[in-house]
């Protein structure tokens, strides 16, 4: 599948000063979206990204909002419906270090270790879709739409019902 909403940035082309990027995904990128999210459809997609860098730390400071309409199908009724999602997210990345220092790196829970570049360069638009992936419901259902089961063996079933007295009398 061909990456057709892309948003490749080199930084080593950008000064330090913060530099903001917006990015709307076309009809044709939005079926790329969708593909990529597995949902019914992506209604619209919009970002808006903040960019600095911090030449001395070796970082780039990558923040931002995403704002996106999902079709989701409802795990309840089984309906189609459409879901708003508004994320924000702050992210860092080291604009020295290797793939290879990455993986020598000790993993510590307490040290917020910050991503690698790829070839001197991010793409906005991935980091925006996967900023939505994680956002994502699982098992997505309406507003006010509530799950409610009713056991064929609850407490007030009869003793013939209950498949475990089938089980006992075969034991004997």
């Amino acid at each position: 599948m061909q990456n057709l909403f892309t948003y490749p940035l080199k930084l080593e082309d950008m000064s330090q000063a913060a530099h903001t990027y917006k990015l709307k995904a076309t009809p044709e990128e939005l079926k790329f979206i969708t593909e990529v999210m597995k949902v019914p459809a992506v209604k619209s997609f919009e970002a808006e990204i903040v960019v600095k860098l911090q030449a001395k730390k070796h970082l780039a400071d990558v923040s931002g909002k995403v704002c996106a309409d999902v079709e989701h199908v409802s795990v309840i009724s089984l309906e189609n419906f459409v879901r708003r999602y508004e994320t924000e997210f702050a992210l860092k990345f080291d604009t020295k270090m290797t793939p290879e220092e990455y993986r020598s790196l000790e993993p510590d829970v307490e040290e917020d270790v910050p991503d690698i570049l790829d070839h001197g360069q991010i793409d906005l638009a991935a980091i925006a879709m996967e900023q939505l992936a994680l956002v994502l419901d699982d098992f997505p259902r309406r507003e006010g739409e509530t799950f409610s089961f009713v056991s064929e063996f609850d407490d007030e079933a009869s003793p013939q019902d209950n498949p475990f007295l089938v089980l006992k009398k075969l034991k004997k």
